[in-house]
C-alpha cells in the first residue's frame, strides 16, 4: 500500500484526494476479508552475461555495495554507478546487469542442442531462463492458446530452496509466507493469459506449508473456474516430524478453465489400492501402467542372453531399408555362419539394417527371417528411430503377447500407418473418473522419482523430483482425450513434465508436446563453494553445475535416446514394460533465453534470436526459418512462412495461396497499411504478424500490463505480515 498512499498524496486536487481515499479505504475492506499479503518489492533477475552498459542496473559484487545501482557511465572499463546520492567507481567485470520485473524486456531465444527422433513430430521445448520473463516471452507465441498448464512450485519449506529478490528465503523470514505468495500471484496472473479461457486445465502441486494459502489465492484469480484438490500419497514411509503425524502426502489443486473437464481414465487411483506402497520398494509387488497402445510396440533386437550372432546363426539377416519414406521394402536372407556382412550386395536406394548391438557387436533379431517376413506382411513390424551417432536404424514389432492381445480383442488394429504398419487402440473399458485421493504405489517419488533419476544420469541427483507416473496420471486427467495438447510447465525442475508427456505420447499415440521453463541456478553449498574458488554466475565452472546443464538438460537427452551421458544404454525398464534404453520417438529442443537490443531488432539484425518465438508460435514442427532470405522463405514442413522483402508482395501471396499448406505468415515491413495490404490479399485461413513492429509492440505492452494490473486490486495487498 505504501506506493498507492504516497501516489494519492501527490495529488493537488483536495476533493479528488478525498474521493480517491475514501475509495482505498473501501477497497482495503473487501480485501480483508479475503488474503491478504504483501506485495513487497519487485523482484529482479541477474544477467551475467549480459553486457554492461550506461543506463543498466546493476548488482555490484562488492559487498559493500548493497541493492540496485544504475550506471551512469563507462571508460577504460570502469563503470560509474548511483543509488540515490550515492557515486561509486568499479570495474565492469564487478557488476552484474539486472532487470526489475515491470522493466521492458525484449527477449530472445538460442539454441544450445536438441535430439530429433520424429520428423513427423512437433518438438518440445525445454527453456532455461527466469520463468516469469519466460512466462512473458512466451505470451507472444501463445497467449490463449495453452491447454493444460502442470507446475510443481517450490514449497516453502523454510529450508533454502527458493529464493525471491536473489536472497534465499528461510523459516527464521517472517515474511516468508508473504514473499511466496507475492512471488506465486505475478506469475499465476501471466499462466492465466496463457490458458485458453474456452477450454484448459491448471494443476499446481503443494504441501502443507501453503496449501490454504493457495487455494484462497487461486480462488481469487480464477473466480470464474471450477476447482477441486486431490490428496496425493507420495511416500508410504511417511515423514515423521518430532511431536506430529507422519506425512506421506502432497496435494494438487485441478482448475478447470471454461468446458474443461476431467477426462475419463483407465484406474480411478483410489479404489483397491496397493497396501504395497507403504512397505519397501523390494516387497511391493510389481505395477502395471494402464492401456498402452504404442508400447504395444518393441524392439526387434535380441537382448541379454544367447544375444550375439554365433548364438543363432539364422538369425542374422538385414533389412533392407528406403531411408527417405521411413520404410521396411524387404527381408534379406540370413548370412552364411562365416561370411561378413560386406559381402551382401544391397539393392540401390535402400540401406541394409543389421542387428548390430549397442558395444557394436554382431547380435541377432528375435525371430527368424521367414517369421520376419510374415510379420512385415502383416504391418507388424517398422522401422524406429535413426541413432545419427551410429547411423542404425532400429526395427520395431509386437510380440506375440500382443499380438495374442489382438486376437482377444483387447487391442484393436484401426488402421496402417504410411509405413504400412498397424496403428491399435485398447479396447479397455474406462471408469467415469478419477477420485480425489490417489493410492497407488506408483506414485513413490523415491523409486519412481529419485530411482529413475539415478538411471537416466548416473552419479547425479536432483532434491525431490516427482514420480514420473504420478505426472503422468496427472495428465491423464488433464489432457487424457487431448492428444495435440500444448503442455506447459514453468516450474520444470528435472524435466519430469516433459518426460512424462513423451511417456503419455508413447502409450496413447499422442502427439502432444511440451514447453518446459527451469532455470541454471546451482544449490546453496553449491555457490558457496564456488564462491570461495573465486567463480561467479556465468563462468563455464559456475554454469555447469546448474539444474538446467547439469540435470534438465541431460536427463531429457537419456530418456528420448535411452542412452546416458556416458554412451550408454539407460538401464531397466518402464512399469509397461518398455525397455528405458528404447527411448521415445520424440523432438526436444534446448534454448537459453535471451535479451535483446529493440533498436537492433527493429532493424532486422536480431532474427536469429526471435526465429525460434516465430516457430514456436506456429507449431513447432519441423526445421525452422533461422536465416533472413533476399525474398521470402517457407518452412520445410510448409506451415509458416517468412516475407523478408516487401516489394515481392503478391508474388509471395499467390505462392502462399498455392501452396496451401501455409498457416502462419510474417511479414517484415515498417508499414502497418502495407502490412493491411498484404494481409488481405492471403487466404483468409492464415494468421498474418507483422515484423518487427508487432513483437516490439506486444513486448511494450506486456510490460506495461506486468506493472499496471495490480493497481485493479487483482493482488491482496498488506502492510501486515503473512
Amino acid at each position: 500500500m505504501a506506493h498507492i498512499d504516497s501516489l494519492v498524496d501527490k495529488i493537488a486536487d483536495l476533493d479528488l484526494r478525498k474521493s480517491l481515499r475514501q475509495q482505498v479505504d473501501l477497497l482495503l475492506q473487501r480485501r480483508s476479508f479475503g488474503l491478504v499479503f504483501q506485495e513487497h518489492k519487485p523482484e529482479v533477475v541477474e544477467l551475467p552475461n549480459y553486457a554492461v552498459r550506461t543506463g543498466c542496473s546493476v548488482f555490484p559484487i562488492a559487498p559493500e555495495l548493497e541493492g540496485t545501482w544504475l550506471v551512469s557511465g563507462i571508460a577504460n572499463g570502469q563503470a560509474t554507478i548511483t543509488k540515490g546520492s550515492e557515486t561509486a567507481t568499479v570495474s565492469v567485470q564487478d557488476v552484474v546487469v539486472v532487470r526489475e520485473f515491470g522493466e521492458a524486456i525484449y527477449p530472445g531465444l538460442f539454441s544450445v542442442g536438441k535430439v530429433l527422433r520424429a520428423p513427423d513430430k512437433p518438438t518440445h521445448a525445454i527453456l532455461n531462463g527466469e520463468n516469469y520473463h519466460a512466462l512473458e516471452t512466451l505470451l507472444y507465441a501463445y497467449e490463449g492458446k495453452v491447454d493444460a498448464i502442470y507446475i510443481d512450485p517450490p514449497y516453502n519449506t523454510g529450508a533454502k530452496d527458493w529464493k525471491y529478490n536473489n536472497d534465499y528465503v528461510d523459516d527464521i523470514d517472517d515474511y516468508r509466507h508473504s514473499k511466496w505468495l507475492a512471488f506465486i500471484d505475478r506469475r499465476l496472473w501471466l499462466a492465466k493469459r496463457l490458458m485458453n479461457p474456452a477450454d484448459s486445465v491448471l494443476v499446481i502441486t503443494i504441501d502443507e506449508n501453503e496449501v490454504h494459502h493457495l487455494g484462497v489465492l487461486l480462488e481469487q484469480i480464477f473466480p470464474e473456474a471450477v476447482r477441486q484438490m486431490v490428496t496425493i500419497a507420495i511416500n508410504g514411509k511417511g515423514v515423521a516430524k518430532s511431536g506430529q503425524l507422519s506425512r506421506v502426502e502432497e496435494y494438487a489443486f485441478f482448475v478447470f478453465m471454461g468446458a474443461a473437464q476431467a477426462a475419463s481414465v483407465e484406474d480411478n487411483l483410489f479404489n483397491d489400492a496397493q497396501e504395497a506402497a507403504a512397505e519397501s520398494p523390494e516387497s511391493a509387488p510389481v505395477e502395471t501402467e494402464p492401456a498402452p497402445t504404442q508400447d504395444s510396440w518393441a524392439s526387434l533386437l535380441r537382448r541379454g542372453t544367447d544375444a550375439a550372432r554365433r548364438d543363432r546363426f539364422d538369425m542374422f539377416y538385414p533389412f533392407y531399408v528406403d531411408p527417405t519414406t521411413k520404410r521396411i521394402v524387404q527381408v534379406g536372407d540370413s548370412l552364411a555362419r562365416d561370411a561378413a556382412r560386406d559381402s551382401v550386395t544391397v539393392p540401390p536406394g535402400l540401406v541394409a539394417v543389421w542387428p548390430i548391438r549397442t558395444d557394436n557387436s554382431e547380435g541377432r533379431w528375435q525371430v527368424g527371417r521367414t517369421s520376419a517376413e510374415v510379420l512385415l506382411a502383416d504391418g507388424f513390424l517398422k522401422l524406429g528411430a535413426l541413432n545419427v551417432r551410429r547411423s542404425q536404424w532400429a526395427i520395431k514389432y509386437v510380440p506375440k503377447g500382443q499380438r495374442d492381445r489382438i486376437a482377444a480383442g483387447d487391442l484393436e488394429v484401426v488402421g496402417r500407418g504410411a509405413d504400412g504398419s498397424v496403428l491399435l487402440v485398447e479396447r479397455a473399458a474406462r471408469v467415469a473418473a478419477a477420485k480425489t485421493i490417489w493410492n497407488r504405489a506408483r506414485h513413490n517419488a523415491g523409486t519412481h522419482g529419485s530411482g529413475l533419476l539415478r538411471n537416466l544420469i548416473p552419479g547425479r541427483s536432483f532434491p525431490f523430483p516427482k514420480s514420473l507416473y504420478a505426472v503422468v496420471d496427472t495428465l491423464r486427467v488433464m489432457v487424457g482425450d487431448k492428444k495435440e495438447a500444448l503442455v506447459l510447465d514453468f516450474f520444470g525442475g528435472s524435466g519430469t513434465t516433459a518426460h512424462a508427456v513423451a511417456y503419455l505420447n508413447a502409450s496413447d499415440g499422442g502427439r502432444r508436446r511440451s514447453i518446459v521453463v527451469t532455470n541454471n541456478e546451482v544449490s546453496v553449498e553449491e555457490a558457496r563453494q564456488l564462491r570461495l574458488a573465486g567463480l561467479r554466475p556465468g563462468a563455464d565452472e559456475w554454469e555447469k553445475l546448474g539444474i538446467f546443464e547439469f540435470i534438465t538438460k541431460p536427463r531429457l537427452e537419456a530418456a528420448v535416446t535411452g542412452r546416458t551421458i556416458a554412451d550408454e544404454p539407460v538401464k531397466g525398464n518402464y512399469l509397461n514394460g518398455a525397455a528405458i534404453a528404447d527411448g521415445f520417438d520424440e523432438n526436444v529442443e534446448f534454448f537459453n533465453l535471451t535479451y535483446e537490443d529493440p533498436d537492433l531488432i527493429s532493424m532486422g539484425r536480431k532474427f536469429s534470436s526471435i526465429a525460434p518465438l516465430l516457430w514456436l508460435r506456429a507449431g513447432a514442427r519441423g526445421a525452422r526459418i533461422d536465416e533472413v532470405a533476399d525474398t521470402w522463405t517457407v518452412s520445410e514442413q510448409g506451415n509458416y512462412a517468412v516475407l523478408f522483402d516487401e516489394a515481392k508482395w503478391r508474388d509471395f501471396a499467390e505462392a502462399v495461396a498455392a501452396d496451401g499448406r501455409v498457416e502462419f505468415v510474417y511479414v517484415v515491413t515498417d508499414s502497418r497499411s502495407v502490412f493491411q495490404q498484404i494481409a488481405s490479399e492471403l487466404p483468409p485461413s492464415v494468421d498474418a504478424t507483422q515484423l518487427y513492429e508487432d513483437y516490439l509492440r506486444t513486448f511494450g505492452l506486456t510490460q506495461r500490463w506486468s506493472s499496471d494490473f495490480h493497481a485493479e486490486g487483482l493482488s491482496g495487498i498488506s502492510v501486515a505480515r503473512s
